[in-house]
């Protein structure tokens, strides 16, 4: 688990990195062209590519910290045990829902790469969007499947 936690940490530096990124090419591009008529060529293709990977590379460390809204109205006067094995539920299902997103963005990504897609105005390929998206999605998978196996509380971190 200990392993997780370190990538998940790692992918959500990344995130950071890449928002930061996106933000000071944002901030250049709206000041050049409002005062010196220099704007950069496709800056809102390029800040939403890597937002979209941005966000797949939060979702391990939202994973992680259990930071996933959870409506508990219902559950409030339930047992802790009866909560836990809901939540355990609940990080099954979403593994299985991340690794079908998983699998389908990393086909997507390939059917990009084939047909050599790209952008309308840069022309990135289309391919590299994916491979920003995949691996936080397929890490995101796995911590909820491993959240589901081995829960959440102190007895998750003891290692085999």
């Amino acid at each position: 688990m200990r392993l997780l936690e370190i990538l998940a940490k790692a992918a959500a530096v990344l995130a950071g990195v890449l928002l930061t990124a996106i933000t000071m090419m944002t901030v250049a591009s709206v000041v050049g062209r409002n005062t010196t008529g220099w704007t950069l060529v496709g800056d809102f293709e390029l800040a939403g590519s890597a937002a979209g990977a941005a966000i797949a590379l939060f979702l391990p460390w939202c994973q992680w910290e259990r930071g996933h809204i959870i409506v508990d109205f219902f559950t409030t006067r339930a047992s802790d045990a009866t909560r836990e094995r809901l939540d355990r539920f609940g990080a099954l299902v979403l593994a299985a829902v991340l690794a079908l997103m998983t699998w389908r963005s990393a086909i997507g990504g390939l059917k990009a790469w084939e047909s050599q897609t790209g952008s309308m105005m840069l022309g990135l390929p289309e391919w590299i969007v994916y491979v920003g998206i995949v691996p936080g999605l397929g890490l995101a998978a796995v911590i909820a499947l491993a959240q589901a196996v081995r829960g959440f509380g102190p007895a998750a971190e003891v290692q085999p």
